[in-house]
């Protein structure tokens, strides 16, 4: 395959850059650790900030790597985040002073047709974030049970009547495509009258392939142990599921969101939320680039 010249801002936009840069009130001789590379634009704002310090950032997706900062402070994990505390500890690193987190997909995943993220352009059923991970979109609308496709369109897309698109996804098996999944569940008809409905299988689909809500939780549950009392966490997600998880963490201490109080009534929990709502992009950003319009960013800091 032909290598694509691609330069970071083709890549991917950073979403809320400025707001999650002044969240991690960033110390010049921190350790700090973006678990999202993507098109460093995060990165590079961080690097800005340190002069002793250092930046460990992760990516799972090779397309990512030409991306990565050339700085003595730099280093790129090519892993998945799931397992940063250990990746990290390779590296010699047991606590970081603040984790930034810009979760979903990036512009440039979402732009490459042979990716098969996108329900704009025909594409095999991929999806996969890793090029080198077992399980893609094909094996997942082919072989899932009628049952296992009507969980995961409930729970990771909120889809409405899951069941119904379920069954036309089996009733038209063999499926190979991108174009031919979307006939499937609509037929025939313009992709942009369904287009949220669409969207909703995708994103259910693409977030088992790659289990993203795992991989998320794996990650918070990291936190306590590889925060510095006082250091930052901040978080960008774009679909409610996502925020969901992250809230409930940062308010309860678990994801599950069960709220435990000591004796005088204080939550016990490893972190402080520092917005009780999340921060959204302002108009100027929006008008600058759509694809930030579901961000949703929340910060929380570890406590004593």
């Amino acid at each position: 395959m032909m290598e694509q010249n691609i330069t970071p801002l083709d890549y991917h936009r950073a979403v809320l850059l400025r707001e999650s840069i002044e969240a991690l009130q960033i110390s010049p001789e921190g350790i700090y650790v973006d678990v999202t590379m993507g098109a460093a634009g995060h990165s590079r704002a961080i690097l800005e900030k340190l002069t002793t310090g250092k930046l460990f950032a992760f990516d799972q997706d090779r397309d990512a790597w030409k991306n990565a900062p050339v700085d003595d402070r730099f280093t790129l994990i090519k892993e998945n985040f799931a397992d940063a505390k250990n990746w990290l500890s390779i590296h010699g690193v047991k606590k970081v002073n603040g984790l930034l987190a810009d979760l979903g997909v990036s512009s440039h995943q979402f732009d490459t047709a042979e990716r098969g993220f996108s329900i704009r352009m025909e594409g095999p059923l991929d999806m996969r974030m890793n090029h080198q991970s077992a399980l893609t979109a094909h094996e997942v609308v082919n072989e899932y049970s009628s049952e296992a496709l009507t969980r995961l369109f409930r729970l990771f897309g909120e889809v409405e009547k899951p069941h119904v698109a379920a069954r036309h996804i089996v009733e038209s098996r063999p499926i190979s495509s991108t174009q031919q999944l979307i006939t499937a569940l609509i037929g025939e008809e313009d992709w942009k009258n369904h287009h949220q409905f669409l969207a909703k299988v995708f994103q259910s689909i693409r977030i088992e392939v790659n289990k993203e809500m795992e991989v998320l939780e794996s990650l918070l549950n990291q936190l306590p142990s590889l925060m510095e009392v006082n250091g930052r966490v901040a978080i960008i997600s774009y679909h409610s599921l996502e925020d969901r998880m992250v809230k409930s963490f940062f308010r309860s201490g678990n994801v599950e969101d069960k709220m435990e109080k000591d004796f005088f009534g204080n939550i016990i929990r490893p972190f402080q939320p520092l917005n009780a709502k999340p921060i959204l992009p302002k108009e100027e950003e929006l008008s600058q680039n759509t694809r930030s319009r579901s961000a949703k960013l929340r910060v929380a800091e570890r406590r004593a």
